[in-house]
């Protein structure tokens, strides 16, 4: 989620820069961003979702003229400047399947896919990845700092709650772990927030409604985790799910990432459903009715993070914790990355019955969405799809698809392996360019292009931004007032769920 200034980042062909500088002028709303474990401050331009103008950025030279690129933004900043998402957000979470909205790209829908896209990016820069850390697998900051760790300080949201699952189950490739015996937990990954929109009038205003959002973690580059997936369907009934129809199946992997628990673990005792969909009732019963603000749910994630969401917002309609105590619906909506099939044909019309939009953005040269299912599933033959909907390997995707193409944007290298083309912030790049079919790529909402190669070795050489260059500051260690090098300890991960977590557990079971 982080940038870093890009006032450096060289144009393609070298030129006299005295004579052919392009200006850089980031968004009005600057924010001072510390890198990890670092004092040295970064800024970032965020995303903004209020028709604030842009403004221009940094563009090569080598396909395409400055004029051309000044008309998209001045068209695109006219656009969003005519409508706000205060007036349209209903329309954004799609209500209306996002029909006229993705091509050309609507710049209010590009901000907040861009925006959610973030929220699935703190999962990533939030995470322990260390293994040589002894709090490998945890998040780095806690609850209540969490944005503004990351350097997010006017999100407008505040991190409610913290999710976590067992690594118990049959995932490897997935879960991170530390390598040291004294660990912050043995059976523990951090895998996400749930977060809710505050009470400034400034984020009431912009957003338009209040807003609960869940954020998943995936993966950032290893693909390894595919090989993993069990990759048969199984019934979400048999997981404590409220469907009767057994013919409505998803990914048994991810069923069990999503319903397992640890009851020795203090924070896998209980499972991610079970943290998620009582958080998900406490806040709906909190803000659902308020008088004069409507509400929604959002639901985030890259990956298997995708998947997560797809589930979970499944799993939150199904229950129907989106209506409130005087029996307003709440919409669910779901912005996924890079994510793959989650169940069966029956999954995804349940999820259409029940009014669940999803929206799935994807890099057409990334495997993971295609995945599993490869042979059998939305795109084969009726016939064949008739004959084969029964076995437990026949998926199909859910909702709407935003298709995009790096070797569209002259940033990137065209040839890239597989990982690579899974790399979110090189898809929220791409969002930031792309609008429509067949136009140009043009760089509109002030991301940097530097951010790519955080995690990734993405940007063409010419750039001069180093791959992989995200990283703690000495790994991590610091000097101690006796001269030694040391691993310093963190405030200890918040391990408690909500008092009342037993009680709301019980009203799920068993409704009045």
């Amino acid at each position: 989620m982080a940038t870093i200034p890009s006032h450096n980042l060289l144009l393609p062909k070298p030129i006299n820069q005295s004579a052919h500088s392009l200006s850089f002028k980031p968004h009005s709303t600057l924010l001072n961003f510390p890198a990890r474990s670092s004092p040295v401050a970064v800024t970032r331009a965020l995303s903004t979702t209020d028709g604030a103008s842009t403004s221009s950025r940094l563009e090569p030279l080598e396909n395409y003229g400055i004029t051309a690129a000044d008309d998209v933004r001045r068209r695109d900043r006219e656009a969003k400047e005519s409508k706000s998402l205060r007036d349209t957000w209903r329309k954004i979470q799609g209500e209306d399947d996002w029909a006229g909205l993705m091509d050309p790209m609507d710049p209010v829908l590009r901000s907040e896919l861009i925006r959610y896209g973030e929220m699935a990016q703190a999962c990533y820069d939030a995470f322990d990845f260390d293994p040589f850390s002894k709090y490998c697998g945890s998040c780095r900051f806690t609850r209540k700092k969490l944005f503004d760790s990351l350097g997010i300080f006017d999100s407008g949201y505040e991190a409610a709650r913290y999710l976590y699952a067992t690594s118990n189950i049959n995932l490897p490739n997935f879960f991170s772990k530390s390598r040291w015996s004294k660990v912050w937990s043995k059976n523990a990954n951090w895998m996400g927030y749930v977060a809710v929109s505050d009470d400034s009038e400034a984020t009431r205003h912009r957003l338009g409604r209040r807003d609960i959002a869940i954020a998943w973690r995936g993966t950032v580059t290893q693909l390894e985790w595919i090989a993993d997936l069990k990759d048969f369907l199984k019934p979400v009934s048999g997981n404590g799910f409220r469907c009767r129809d057994p013919a409505v199946k998803a990914e048994s992997g991810f069923l069990d990432l999503y319903t397992d628990k640890d009851t020795s673990c203090n924070f896998s005792k209980f499972s991610a459903r079970e943290q998620l969909l009582t958080e998900v009732k406490r806040l709906v019963e909190r803000y659902g009715d308020e008088e004069g603000d409507d509400l929604s749910i959002t639901v985030t994630g890259h990956s298997l993070g995708g998947a997560l969401a797809v589930l979970s917002a499944y799993d939150v309609a199904e229950m129907g914790l989106n209506r409130t105590k005087k029996g307003k619906v709440v919409p669910v909506t779901v912005f996924t990355y890079s994510a793959p099939r989650v169940g069966n044909i029956r999954f995804k019309e349940r999820m259409e019955e029940l009014g669940v939009k999803v929206l799935r953005v994807v890099n057409k040269h990334d495997v993971v969405p295609k995945s599993p299912g490869l042979f059998l599933n939305e795109h084969a033959p009726d016939a064949l799809k008739q004959l084969a909907g029964g076995l437990p390997w026949c998926y199909c995707h859910v909702g709407e698809k935003l298709a995009l193409d790096h070797q569209n944007s002259p940033f990137l290298k065209p040839s890239v392996d597989l990982s690579t083309a899974h790399n979110l912030e090189a898809l929220l790049h791409l969002l930031d360019g792309y609008h429509g079919k067949g136009q140009r790529f043009v760089l509109s909402s002030g991301r940097d292009p530097a951010l790519v190669n955080k995690a990734s070795d993405f940007l063409k050489d010419h750039f001069m931004v180093p791959p992989y260059w995200r990283q703690d500051a000495n790994k991590g260690m610091v000097r101690h007032t006796d001269g030694r090098w040391i691993q310093p300890d963190r405030i200890r991960a918040e391990d408690h769920h909500a008092p009342d977590i037993h009680h709301l557990l019980t009203q799920l079971h068993h409704p009045s």
